[in-house]
């Protein structure tokens, strides 16, 4: 059949070719509107630790170990009936099939590894930095060794604080240290907040050590839910983001009473632990969020950035609560901070960089090599922080290394 003067073989050849060219996403774009250029890169397979790392920072995979989990220790059950949950169908795309944007590196930042952790196995979820410069590091040990530990200036170690003081931390995760110095740590797995003088003393314990939950002030019921990470307002109040999102449990058909809300959610007290607010997403219409995995406050104004990772989206609230606007991303928000020139960056996660915005969410530079065990690369960029000088201090959450990245 012809239809002006077209053969039917030519058109389908014709279709088939623009079906083909849709599909095909382009693998790479120029530098424009300010932003770098951009590429794509595959994915690394995840070592989730089990790594062992040389002086200078060079990692080696090693075998998994055939321990049973401890069952006094329990994970939270899996992600189920919710959205935000993993696609579990056998053709599903899996993540470490996925090819990660990355950005070109134009700010100039060198990478080394100074800092030697104990031996053994065990990701960096976080590292923070006190005013004195002095380096707190989080890692994921095996049970029966210690997790947190701090540096001086020199790098030399000069505190490690054992299970006698802070009991294990079934999912090591967030850190941060607030105006008094003093140190947070989150244990996602087991729902605690712990608050910890600079000399490593327990100062204040949140929630209920494997009973996560709703808090509910009205009922003098203090749990935590799923804790990922602490940040501090301007004024001192401490917000805590509660929601892993595509490893989080749905307990909105719980049969545990003080566990029934089911979404990610941020909690608000002040800086002596007083309850102030909180409020919920649930991944539906605007402000609503399905994970609360990176937040952080502006220093310019006290807005809380919220990173709602697997939704590529980063949610702002104003300090007290109210949802201003959302700025959708191209990679994974792990973690956010704010430079000590009041300009937002974000953690891309196992897009493996840390990417300078403005406040409309522009890329404006990236730093880190993408996904790897190499120089520069990173696993999982998470929990990062900034020196006086610009510097970023950087763990991995699934090796046991510190990157130090300087101009």
């Amino acid at each position: 059949m012809m239809l002006h003067g077209i053969s039917g073989a030519a058109i389908a050849a014709a279709l088939a070719t623009a079906a083909i060219a849709q599909s095909a996403p382009p693998a790479r774009g120029p530098a424009e509107n300010g932003q770098p250029a951009w590429f794509l890169k595959g994915s690394f397979p995840d070592p989730q630790g089990f790594t062992a790392t040389a002086h200078g920072g060079m990692v080696t995979v090693l075998p998994r170990p055939t321990t049973p989990p401890r069952l006094d220790l329990p994970n939270p059950p899996p992600c189920r009936k919710a959205q935000s949950c993993g696609n579990v169908l056998p053709d599903a795309p899996k993540r470490s099939e996925m090819q990660r944007v990355q950005w070109a590196q134009t700010l100039g930042y060198r990478f080394s590894y100074p800092i030697d952790l104990p031996a053994g196995t065990g990701g960096v979820p976080a590292v923070a930095l006190d005013s004195g410069g002095n380096m707190w590091v989080f890692q994921r040990k095996p049970t029966g060794m210690a997790q947190l530990f701090k540096y001086d200036r020199a790098h030399k170690l000069i505190l490690t604080v054992g299970e006698d003081v802070i009991p294990h931390h079934n999912k090591a995760h967030g850190m941060a240290v607030d105006a008094e110095d003093n140190v947070w740590i989150v244990d996602t797995g087991l729902a605690t907040v712990t608050k910890l003088s600079p000399d490593g003393k327990v100062l204040l314990r949140l929630g209920q050590r494997g009973h996560r939950g709703d808090w509910d002030e009205a009922r003098g019921q203090r749990l935590l839910w799923e804790p990922v990470m602490v940040a501090f307002g301007r004024n001192g109040d401490v917000y805590i983001a509660q929601g892993h999102g595509n490893e989080s449990p749905n307990d909105t058909q719980s049969d545990d009473p003080a566990n029934q809300s089911g979404a990610a959610r941020v909690l608000q007290l002040d800086r002596n632990g007083k309850f102030v607010r909180q409020w919920f997403g649930n991944d539906v219409g605007q402000g609503k969020f399905a994970n609360a995995h990176a937040i952080g406050i502006d220093p310019v104004n006290g807005d809380v950035w919220i990173g709602d990772r697997e939704d590529y989206r980063i949610l702002i609230y104003s300090a007290d609560g109210h949802f201003l606007r959302q700025i959708p991303t191209r990679n994974l928000i792990c973690a956010i901070q704010f430079d000590h020139q009041g300009n937002p960056w974000m953690a891309s996660g196992q897009d493996g960089q840390f990417l300078k915005l403005d406040r409309s969410g522009r890329i404006l530079g990236a730093v880190g090599n993408g996904m790897g065990i190499g120089p520069g690369e990173f696993i999982e960029a998470s929990y990062w922080v900034f020196d006086k000088q610009g510097n970023l201090y950087a763990g991995d959450t699934s090796v046991s290394r510190v990157t130090v990245m300087t101009k």
